[in-house]
């Protein structure tokens, strides 16, 4: 049978507490003291149809999908046991002992529902397929058929708005080794163990989950003694901490890309000149040495993946200045900033708190593009995902995990296909977009790398968007939790396997 769109009633606003009973669970025994855990992020929302809540719930230890990727970037089955091609469709067979946390089976039923729900309200849930529609077949077994062709359907599921949800009149309930205790949006989320997950229920603790604002602020609270476990350490507080014998500190390269939009609505850079000028004008090695760490970007994918980038982005001022020159940007009143029909060329430059590298870029790439003749004004926006969705931006500095799947399909088409819901820079090619049609239609990851790479080439040139950076990241625990480890960058944060450390 085909499975409606039901509406989901949260009853959540923004400072509101949410609630979530467990019902019918069965007898836990003592838990370990709560683990509290500081992050420069937090859901916003409980609906993981809801912009990046599905992406957060699963960082989050609470949301799961058909799929994941695991410690090795290998696609592995989650709720799922296989998916299989169907003639233009697939069928997937789901495991038959997982529940969700309220104790209710995870069932073909529920899964279509959900995911079908998902598809139909974020765009990013059909970024590589289009619109999914599913079927339900018995209890156990369903099928997908996309909008378009989809040669690796097991990538797309593991696809970061696919988590798998039920709907209750308390709210969505999850299948992840945690579940949602309260939330407090935008400030804390307290998670009990998921009773239903695994035999390991009674040895994992409470989670008091806590967004700080500011980075240095997540490093003094677990320099003080406050957090088990700090996400995202200032590189500047880290010869601090590691000072410290009651921490572990801990650096770990990511398959996150830093970037800048550029968006290509304004009328200065409509010109592709102008925004080839501006890629070529930032030195990414003063960027790396901003923040201490990672590695000059070779393109929209982390070097680790076959599909990543041959060659560090170029740095090049005297080029860059003379395409502006040739674009008709002159400085003709010796102020230091170029103009044109008595208009300067000056340009807003945002970044946001949540990624303090980011924040780290502003004076660098403000100096850099004002050598070569542009004024740039800064800006820390809190609200990044308002002012994106808005456009009401010139260069916006973005932190993304490109292949959270191990694929390159879903950023290429959630961010840069002509009319795609993330696409921030408003870019239109229809050569770019013929490279993703080719994609969709090839499976062999050969020649899935191939187009990659042809995609890459084609935004190269285009620069909608200019890559700069692949970065590392910092935490710390304390030696409650000294023997975890975070990995997946910020994808997989608490997990199934977080235990508190014996006394």
């Amino acid at each position: 049978m085909s499975v409606p769109f039901v509406p989901l009633r949260l009853g959540v606003g923004a400072a509101a507490l949410l609630t979530v009973a467990m019902v019918g669970g069965p007898a836990v025994g003592q838990q370990p003291a709560t683990v509290t855990v500081g992050k420069t992020f937090l859901a916003s929302s409980l609906d993981p149809a809801d912009g990046s809540a599905g992406w957060a719930l699963t960082s989050h230890g609470v949301g799961q999908g058909l799929f994941s990727v695991d410690r090795d970037g290998r696609v592995v089955p989650v709720l799922a046991e296989t998916v299989e091609p169907d003639g233009d469709g697939w069928i997937v067979r789901l495991r038959s002992d997982r529940r969700f946390s309220d104790g209710s089976p995870v069932t073909a039923a529920v899964v279509a529902q959900s995911l079908g729900r998902t598809s139909e309200t974020n765009p990013a849930a059909r970024a590589t397929g289009g619109a999914l529609a599913f079927t339900v077949i018995d209890d156990h077994r369903l099928r997908i058929d996309p909008e378009r062709p989809v040669p690796v359907m097991a990538s797309l599921l593991a696809e970061w708005p696919m988590v798998v949800y039920r709907q209750t009149d308390d709210g969505p309930v999850f299948t992840g080794p945690f579940q949602v205790a309260s939330f407090d949006s935008g400030s804390e989320l307290v998670l009990s163990p998921n009773p239903y997950y695994d035999e390991d229920v009674d040895r994992r603790p409470d989670v008091r989950l806590i967004r700080f604002s500011d980075a240095q602020s997540l490093a003094l609270a677990l320099e003080a003694g406050e957090l088990d476990l700090a996400f995202n350490l200032p590189v500047e507080a880290l010869a601090r901490l590691e000072d410290d014998e009651a921490l572990t500190v801990r650096s770990f390269p990511v398959a996150y890309q830093y970037m800048m939009w550029l968006n290509t609505r304004r009328t200065v850079l409509s010109d592709p000149a102008v925004r080839q000028a501006i890629d070529l004008a930032i030195d990414r090695e003063m960027l790396t040495a901003a923040i201490n760490g990672g590695e000059v970007a070779t393109g929209a994918f982390a070097s680790s993946f076959p599909f990543a980038g041959d060659a560090p982005r170029p740095f090049d001022q005297a080029t860059a200045g003379n395409l502006l020159e040739e674009a008709g940007w002159v400085d003709t009143d010796g102020d230091g900033i170029r103009d044109q029909d008595g208009e300067d060329l000056t340009l807003d430059l945002h970044a946001y708190p949540q990624r303090p590298d980011l924040v780290s870029f502003l004076p660098v790439v403000e100096a850099q593009l004002q050598a070569v003749g542009i004024g740039v004004s800064t800006f820390v926006t809190e609200a990044v995902s308002e002012l994106a969705q808005s456009h009401d931006f010139d260069l916006l500095l973005w932190a993304q995990h490109t292949a959270p799947a191990g694929d390159p399909a879903f950023f290429l088409n959630a961010f840069l296909r002509t009319g795609s819901g993330n696409n921030h820079a408003g870019y239109a090619s229809p050569d770019y977009d013929a490279v993703l049609d080719a994609m969709a239609e090839t499976a062999a990851p050969q020649d899935r790398t191939t187009l990659a790479r042809q995609a890459q080439d084609r935004l190269f040139a285009d620069v909608p968007v200019s890559f700069l950076v692949t970065p590392s990241w910092h935490y710390g625990t304390s030696d409650r939790l000294a023997g975890y480890e975070v990995w997946g960058s910020d994808y997989y944060i608490l997990r199934d396997d977080l235990f508190v450390a014996a006394d």
